[in-house]
């Protein structure tokens, strides 16, 4: 389950969608709860799919992602970053083993305590999403076929 929920995570984190502005039809305890967390939160937009709330916000000039459950708990919370935002050993082994391709996306998801780094690498052939488990070091999260 805990799988299945990163991937509906790093889905929506990665494709561009229309975002729900009227906060009117939402849940309120998913609004509630996101009102508690993200007090100064500005230029919110919504996007419900199959019952996980992704709330895109802006928190003190930086955008964040946060995802919602039905039942109002937070599931995760992304952020995009910079390369350099990346612990040492995992930005050096990106740069040396990835380096025929180039890096498209590049975010940081925490979830029950623990963190992930997810790179969206592209080259002339495939797109690759790598995934680190802390600073364990990278692992193929999702490869596809360009089309």
């Amino acid at each position: 389950m805990k799988k299945i929920i990163m991937l509906a995570i790093v889905l929506t984190t990665i494709t561009i969608s229309a975002f729900a502005n009227n906060v009117s039809g939402l849940n309120q305890k998913v609004l509630s709860s996101f009102k508690k967390s993200f007090q100064t939160a500005e230029v919110v937009r919504w996007e419900v799919r199959n019952n996980l709330y992704k709330v895109t916000f802006k928190n003190f000039d930086k955008e964040m992602f946060a995802y919602y459950n039905a039942d109002g708990e937070q599931v995760a919370l992304s952020r995009n970053i910079h390369i350099d935002q990346l612990p040492l050993s995992l930005s050096s082994e990106l740069k040396k083993k990835f380096s025929q391709g180039w890096m498209t996306e590049l975010f940081e998801v925490s979830s029950n305590g623990e963190t992930a780094y997810y790179a969206t690498i592209e080259c002339s052939t495939h797109i690759t999403i790598l995934k680190a488990d802390g600073t364990s070091g990278w692992a193929t999260f999702q490869k596809e076929k360009r089309k």
